[in-house]
């Protein structure tokens, strides 16, 4: 099996509008569902969300400048990432389909992992 890393943009819920408690719990359950069913299936390698309210710095170029950020629109900023072991590519993008992030118009980048031998 080969690992991939779903990247989440987009879905909070500040870009959004604002939900009530009742709804935040109810999809906050829907994520738990979701990554408990891929850690029973044994796929789930990996997972990480980031800090919210997003911050953080960006080094640029060959001077490294540090700026602060990240400064994308909302709906561009990652938001976390999960890493999953699938046989392809369409079976990774087939188990992301099933995410909650859609509920909330985010996405999900899915791509493969580089995996380094081992020496």
């Amino acid at each position: 099996m080969s690992k991939f890393m779903f990247l989440f943009r987009g879905g909070g819920y500040a870009a959004t509008g604002s939900v009530s408690p009742t709804e935040l719990q109810e999809h906050l359950a829907r994520w738990s569902a979701w990554s408990d069913a891929l850690m029973a299936s044994g796929r789930l390698a990996h997972a990480q969300p980031l800090a919210y309210p997003p911050t953080g710095k960006t080094l640029r170029g060959r001077d490294r400048v540090v700026t602060d950020g990240p400064y994308a629109e909302s709906k561009d900023l990652v938001s976390g990432i999960v890493v999953v072991e699938a046989a392809s590519l369409d079976e990774a993008a087939e188990l992301a389909r099933g995410c909650p992030i859609f509920e909330r118009d985010g996405s999900v980048e899915v791509r493969p992992v580089l995996e380094h031998p081992r020496t």
